[in-house]
């Protein structure tokens, strides 16, 4: 799948004024998700306190028509019933960020990709801190599975919705992958130990023993509360 680059999705680094958008908030055992749409497509998936997550005004107006689909699909998806996405996306990015963001949506269900591999896929003098950078600045969190990219050696690296969400959506994807395949789960998810850095949860509390199902009541109970 290609990100839409068409219309009124165009970058307004490259002159033209993208639609207004608008948005609305689900809950989530992640959390409270915050899905942000233009005409074009989707914009935005942050999570609370997301890295980088754009201020509250660039959101438009809170409106719920046009994300029934995206609502279902997530839902679908986090609840281990769906592996691929059928949605209109439309995130804002320079060149490099956008290859590397359609890089990305290219790595399977249940699997995962270093930075350095991708900076190989894409060649040049390209570094793995570069893809590193672009990644980090990805809008669409689950959408653009950015959860795939690990350090090298299988190290579970920053992510902008916190470790321990990163972890979950790897975990879950690896138990629903092995399932289709007649596999026992693993809990050994990428080979070599978890750090305490590597498995801390949105607080930085160690999470390394926790299941998918450990940490839905983990951030149920941290977003109690929690204002919009």
């Amino acid at each position: 799948m290609m990100l839409n680059a068409g219309g009124a999705g165009l970058d307004a680094a490259n002159g033209a004024v993208r639609a207004r958008p608008w948005h609305t908030i689900m809950t989530s055992v992640l959390g409270e998700l915050t899905l942000v749409r233009d005409q074009t497509g989707l914009r935005g998936l942050y999570f609370p306190h997301h890295w980088y997550r754009p201020d509250r005004s660039e959101f438009g107006p809170r409106m719920d028509g046009g994300f029934g689909a995206a609502s279902r699909q997530l839902r679908e998806y986090l609840a281990g019933a769906r592996q691929h996405f059928g949605l209109p996306l439309a995130p804002a990015g320079d060149q490099f960020q956008r290859t590397v963001w359609d890089l990305i949506m290219q790595v399977p269900y249940g699997d995962t990709v270093t930075y350095g591999e991708l900076a190989a896929r894409i060649g040049g003098e390209v570094t793995a801190q570069q893809v590193g950078a672009a990644v980090g600045r990805n809008p669409l969190c689950i959408l653009v599975p950015c959860h795939r990219v690990v350090g090298r050696n299988g190290k579970l690296t920053g992510y902008a919705g916190g470790i321990g969400r990163k972890r979950y959506l790897l975990e879950l994807e690896r138990e629903q992958a092995s399932q289709s395949l007649g596999l026992p789960f693993q809990d050994t998810l990428i080979p070599g130990p978890y750090g305490r850095e590597e498995s801390a949860d949105e607080h930085g509390r160690p999470a390394q023993n926790q299941s998918p199902r450990d940490l839905t009541q983990t951030w149920e109970k941290a977003s109690t509360g929690r204002g919009k």
